[in-house]
């Protein structure tokens, strides 16, 4: 019987990787991508991993209902440019001096489930450190039962991450979970190079694709959160609160302020945070007074939400042509976006697009973007956008699902979209639709099932229910353009003497406003 040890640094046999050990080589061969680029001859590295693949293949895959993209076209211009010197030699560089790619290493722990969950979690890792603008070089997995409670990775591994980095030139190590500070600085320790967890790599995406006011304060107010606890260092600046004899009265010099400049920054990050969440407070009346008019105009809502990179922007866009930004990378779009779109029958309704979510999503997050969540809590459907396409889609809705309930969205009627149809496996479609009895299968890319989709969200948003017979006065021929809106359904139009007579299904709350036109009482629609 092999026997499987838990802190993954014991040896089988002479020289022989153990079973466990040969099944983690097995998931980072398959995450790296090995590129065809010969590896570097000053710093000794292995050659440069391919393009992640927890992104898709192809590109963005744009189409003509995305529009002409201007701002993927600004974003790319300040993307970090690879092999580029910061000394100029040309004046023509300096239009393209960027910020140097950080090369990283990723590192993990697989302490539950199989090789597959612990390699769709590295592809999301990579597919995350190149989306914030790294280059990818090597991962390392550790089987373990629970991480190690000092440096995450048990010694032997910790000190195998730091020949990899040393070989590889890399300059940060990436780790796929969220590490206490301890963690983070007896690692460091051991590597000698900068150590990030997940969510300071998420936050730094965020930083990065924020664009309108909100969205920057929201994104600060989670950095500033997550930073706090993680403050450190006893530098030249610091002072010291003197001790023994000193702190009797005794030695020149030694009597500093009385306050360590550690706790003047934990203060200016407090004050900050509180002039933050007032800032937020102050955005958030007039998105409420957008809602409340299309709640008092009973304008039904849809929302879109979804596992980043799933396609929710293009779908939009197929759906109402709103050009908004599409791209191929985790967290591309981070503000909401709403815009009208109309139903088959010729119901109006309002189409919003949300924040991505993702596994294991910063707490910081949810709290710093509950107010844009509040689009989804409030919306009368959810479009659940899954990516039929991606390894693991169940627990991509598993995920998704767990933000919901955060927010108080769960009860809130659910369309599932199975996106990407023309990429995915026919039998992972199949068993998806039958664990997903409301479910669609689209394609934003070819348009495959849009009409599908819209006849379903036809059938499950608000739809006027009070039948009225009305008589309206030529004079009030507001009445009557108001009544060609999107907001309700003409059954007959007719012209007589005193007006002009409709028959129509209206929303209760615009029922009560016609009382005075009705020439028969109103009734529900279907009586």
């Amino acid at each position: 019987m092999t026997e499987h040890p838990q802190n993954g640094n014991d040896q089988h046999g002479a020289g022989a990787p153990g079973p466990d050990e040969t099944q983690i080589q097995d998931v980072i061969d398959r995450i790296l991508a090995a590129d065809a680029a010969s590896a570097s001859s000053t710093h000794g590295t292995r050659p440069a991993s391919g393009r992640a693949l927890a992104l898709a293949e192809g590109g963005d895959g744009h189409t003509e209902a995305d529009g002409a993209q201007y701002d993927l076209a600004e974003r790319q211009a300040l993307r970090r440019v690879g092999g580029l010197s910061t000394e100029l030699e040309d004046m023509t560089e300096v239009e393209y001096r960027q910020l140097r790619l950080e090369r990283v290493v990723l590192a993990g722990v697989w302490s539950e489930g199989t090789a597959e969950d612990a390699e769709n979690s590295l592809r999301e890792l990579a597919a995350l450190a190149e989306t914030a603008g790294s280059e990818v070089l090597d991962g390392v997995i550790q089987r373990r039962h629970t991480p190690d409670p000092a440096t995450f990775l048990g010694k032997g591994k910790a000190e195998e991450l730091r020949d990899i980095v040393a070989m590889t030139g890399a300059d940060t190590v990436i780790v796929d979970s969220e590490l206490a500070p301890s963690q983070r600085r007896a690692l460091e320790d051991v590597v000698r190079v900068k150590v990030i967890d997940r969510t300071a790599l998420i936050l730094d995406i965020f930083a990065q694709h924020a664009k309108s006011r909100e969205g920057r304060a929201q994104v600060e107010l989670a950095q500033l959160e997550y930073l706090l606890p993680r403050l450190r260092g006893w530098g030249e600046s610091m002072s010291r609160q003197a001790g023994g004899r000193a702190a009797g009265g005794e030695g020149i010099g030694s009597r500093g302020p009385g306050e360590t400049k550690i706790e003047l920054d934990r203060r200016r990050i407090r004050t900050r945070m509180a002039k933050l969440r007032r800032e937020i407070a102050a955005m958030k009346p007039a998105r409420e007074t957008k809602r409340a008019n299309r709640r008092r105009n009973r304008v039904p809502s849809v929302a879109i939400a979804g596992y980043t990179n799933a396609g929710k922007s293009s779908l939009l866009n197929r759906l109402t042509h709103a050009g908004v930004l599409v791209e191929n990378a985790l967290f591309a779009t981070l503000d909401p976006t709403v815009r009208k779109a109309v139903t088959p029958d010729g119901i109006g309704y309002t189409l919003s697009d949300t924040v991505g979510f993702v596994r294991s999503l910063p707490t910081q997050l949810v709290e710093a973007f509950r107010s844009t969540l509040e689009e989804v809590a409030d919306a009368d459907v959810i479009l659940h956008v899954v990516d039929a396409s991606h390894p693991d889609p169940e627990g991509q809705i598993a995920a998704v699902r767990t933000v919901l309930a955060e927010v108080d969205a769960r009860r809130i009627p659910e369309i599932v979209v199975l996106n990407k149809a023309d990429a995915a496996d026919p039998v992972v479609l199949a068993r998806l639709r039958q664990r997903e009895p409301r479910s669609v299968v689209v394609s934003a890319r070819t348009g495959e099932g849009i009409p599908e989709l819209e006849r379903a969200i036809a059938d499950a948003i608000p739809r006027p229910n009070v039948a009225l017979d009305l008589l309206i006065p030529f004079t009030a021929g507001d009445v009557v353009s108001r009544l060609h809106s999107p907001d309700a359904d003409i059954i007959s139009e007719t012209y007589e003497a005193g007006g002009t007579r409709l028959r129509v299904l209206v929303r209760e709350d615009l029922a009560e406003d016609l009382r005075r036109f009705a020439v028969d009482r109103p009734e529900p629609a279907g009586a």
